[in-house]
């Protein structure tokens, strides 16, 4: 977090203790001053940031699922020393709907069929399954009995119970919500304060850009000057060169010149 004599400016991406797996090259930081910008509020600079991101997106080669790369793999789950859930884990991977269990057919019992009426083994197992029925009804008779006596004071203590849960976590959200309005608070006000410092450098370092545009203006102004001076400088030296000498002097020189360019072409044409 970024600070100014101890004082909070800006918010910072989260410490990179809690990615283990992150990069500090992917490090992410959030220099946003909200309390003191405008430009959040200029329609303007929405949509250029809208167009920027949509730009961005388009011309990116990454795709939705590349965008879980970045975090660590899912363990792998052992279900050795429970095959059931296994079962279960790889139907639900498999999107098939769960098994259906069927009570009706453990306590329906039916007389044996025409063929079995003398087969004492069948006999027997309708016995089990209407003693296995008879006390299924006698333990729902029991619940309802014990429902009925005990049930509207276990709701009363359940309810309570769910009271004081919801009093705890109330008074838990409560107490968040005041820390996070403290530093609400806390970085609004030095924020605000210190835009003051921030607003008259950026009006110092605008004034330095275009004091440095003039500089740079005069430089070129004096530049152009310069050469000016100078061709006028070799102009008049030339011409008063020139006036001083003879006619003499002049037609040697012209003579010179001359033979020199007549040999010089010479050279030229023999190489």
């Amino acid at each position: 977090m970024a600070t100014n004599n101890g004082d909070v400016l800006m918010l910072e991406a989260a410490p990179e203790a809690t990615k283990p797996w992150a990069s500090a090259a992917n490090a992410e930081v959030i220099d946003a001053l909200p309390y003191i910008d405008d430009d959040y509020g200029n329609p303007l600079i929405k949509a250029e940031v809208d167009r920027l991101v949509e730009e961005e997106m388009r011309r990116s080669s990454k795709k939705p699922a590349d965008f879980l790369k970045d975090l660590p793999p899912l363990p792998k789950f052992d279900f050795e020393n429970c095959p059931v859930l296994g079962k279960e884990y790889e139907r639900v991977r498999a999107g098939k709907p769960p098994v259906r269990i069927d009570f009706e057919s453990r306590y329906k019992h039916e007389l044996p069929p025409a063929g079995k009426k003398n087969d004492d083994a069948a006999w027997k197992q309708y016995l089990h399954k209407t003693q296995r029925s008879l006390q299924q009804k006698k333990i729902e008779l029991e619940n309802l009995e014990m429902m009925s006596k005990q049930g509207p004071e276990i709701w009363r203590q359940n309810n309570h119970r769910l009271e004081v849960f919801l009093t705890r976590m109330q008074r838990l959200a409560q107490e968040q919500n005041e820390e996070i309005e403290k530093v609400n608070r806390e970085r609004k006000y030095h924020q605000q304060t210190t835009a003051y410092e921030l607003n008259a450098l950026s009006q110092e370092w605008r004034q330095l850009c275009v004091k440095n545009m003039e500089i740079q203006s005069a430089c070129a102004v004096l530049e152009t000057q310069i050469d000016s001076l100078k061709r006028e400088a070799s102009e008049s030296l030339y011409d008063e060169i020139y006036s001083s000498l003879s006619y003499d002097e002049l037609a040697r020189k012209y003579v010179l010149r001359r033979t020199s360019n007549e040999q010089t072409r010479f050279l030229a044409i023999s190489s």
